[in-house]
């Protein structure tokens, strides 16, 4: 038997944004057990015998509505909505459909975000493997390939830790996994993972705080980790990638600032949450998509004259006319 979930986009259309399960094959056609989901590296499964119990069919339907958030809000709506609050929103969506976002265990996605910096995709991903690798507990075998769970607090704040993360190639960010599992450990003997999740029980910027206070956490990675686990759509990481879009499509004047401070920060995201509204952290992460190298081919297409559909550089009257869109404080 094989049961299939819809994700009710078109074909090519999904774009998931998480760090798990590198490797895994990237389709939703593949069925390597009788219930099986794969899509952009996640994927779930049960064995055949359980596959025929409705309540199991049941709960893997739930997790999985869940995970990619189906029920929150409707992406064709939602991409609508942006585009006719914003042009550059608009002429940018066309090329980058279906950005969504996980809702990922807050746990795994606070360590992953903590080996995010000063990083690249491709070392994330393999540091993530290694823990896993690891630290972890084998759970299947797919294809022949092993796959492991996520480690637990308590095995990152074994001691030793730090040093054979180390030995691994995690560089300083050993000691903020180390120190990071070791705090939550002390602070919240009870509860340690389910604390974190109980974070998404707090405002946006209480969660932010609460978060900032763990080794490695600054801004950016807390508001990474309240998109992205905490139920925070309205929160708004801005890197090199974001101060790049502020300053060149919303007259944030990068020139004007050499560094990235607190004060320009605040003002950067809280343009986004007043411009997009709600679920304004998942129209930036669309933004954020257009400027990565893996949708340059989007948007450079060409039109039937060999132009430009879309342009890295907008012409002086569109950019003038999103300057005059920002909204003074």
């Amino acid at each position: 038997m094989r049961s299939e979930l819809s994700l009710a986009i078109s074909p090519g259309s999904l774009n998931l944004v998480g760090e798990r399960w590198p490797g895994c094959s990237d389709s939703t056609t593949h069925s390597p057990t009788p219930f099986t989901v794969i899509a952009h590296s996640v994927f779930y499964g049960v064995p055949e015998h359980e596959a025929q119990d409705k309540q199991v069919v049941d709960e893997m339907n739930a997790t999985l509505r869940d995970y990619f958030q189906l029920d929150l809000l409707s992406l064709e709506e939602a991409y609508g909505r942006w585009s006719k609050m914003d042009s550059n929103f608009k002429m940018k969506a066309g090329y980058i459909q279906g950005i969504r976002m996980l809702r990922q265990d807050p746990w795994e996605n606070l360590i992953c975000f903590i080996c995010s910096s000063n990083n690249n995709i491709s070392r994330i991903t393999q540091m993530v493997h290694k823990l896993c690798l690891h630290f972890g507990s084998k759970i299947a075998t797919l294809d022949g390939t092993d796959y492991y769970s996520f480690p637990t607090l308590d095995a990152l704040a074994a001691d030793g830790i730090e040093s054979k993360l180390r030995q691994l190639g995690f560089g300083y960010r050993a000691k903020y996994i180390s120190q990071t599992a070791q705090k939550i450990k002390k602070e919240h003997p009870d509860e340690q993972e389910a604390w974190l999740a109980g974070l998404r029980q707090l405002s946006y910027e209480d969660t932010k705080q609460a978060l900032i206070t763990l080794p490695g956490v600054g801004p950016k990675v807390a508001d990474c980790i309240c998109l992205m686990s905490m139920d925070h759509a309205e929160a708004i990481p801005v890197d090199t990638h974001v101060w790049q879009i502020a300053s060149r499509d919303y007259g944030f004047g990068k020139k004007q600032n050499k560094t990235l401070t607190t004060l320009l920060y605040n003002e950067i995201g809280g343009h986004f949450r007043t411009l997009f509204g709600q679920h304004s952290g998942w129209a930036h992460s669309v933004l954020f998509s257009a400027e990565l190298k893996s949708f340059e081919h989007r948007l450079s297409q060409k039109d039937e004259k060999g132009n430009s559909v879309v342009k890295e550089e907008d012409s002086s009257s569109n950019a003038s006319s999103r300057k005059r869109q920002r909204i003074k404080k």
